[in-house]
């Protein structure tokens, strides 16, 4: 696939059942994730929720923390830190390109 073929992984694409099943998460698990703002799906103009690659990806994980015992406000706070590392790694990296 040539890179202007290639679909953004941060580009809702997935209707709301789509993204349950390949999370492999209930729908209303789905709703609750995001009342949490822990996963936040884009919404088209009508109000449909459309998932991202991104959002399938960080629902997997979310359940994989879930299933270690860590509650909610946990696993928000772990993301939290997980993506200010990822940033963090992206400054240093910058950083060391522009040397």
């Amino acid at each position: 696939m040539t890179e202007s073929h290639r679909v953004r992984s941060d580009l809702g694409v997935y209707s709301i059942s789509v993204a349950s099943e390949l999370s492999e998460v209930g729908l209303q698990t789905l709703r609750l994730y995001e009342r949490r703002q822990l996963i936040r799906p884009q919404r088209t103009a009508g109000g449909t929720r459309r998932y991202s690659e991104d959002d399938i990806t960080r629902t997997r994980r979310i359940t994989e923390l879930v299933a270690t015992g860590v509650n909610l406000p946990g696993v928000d706070r772990i993301l939290a830190l997980e993506d200010e590392c990822a940033e963090l790694r992206t400054q240093l990296e910058l950083c060391r390109s522009a040397q």
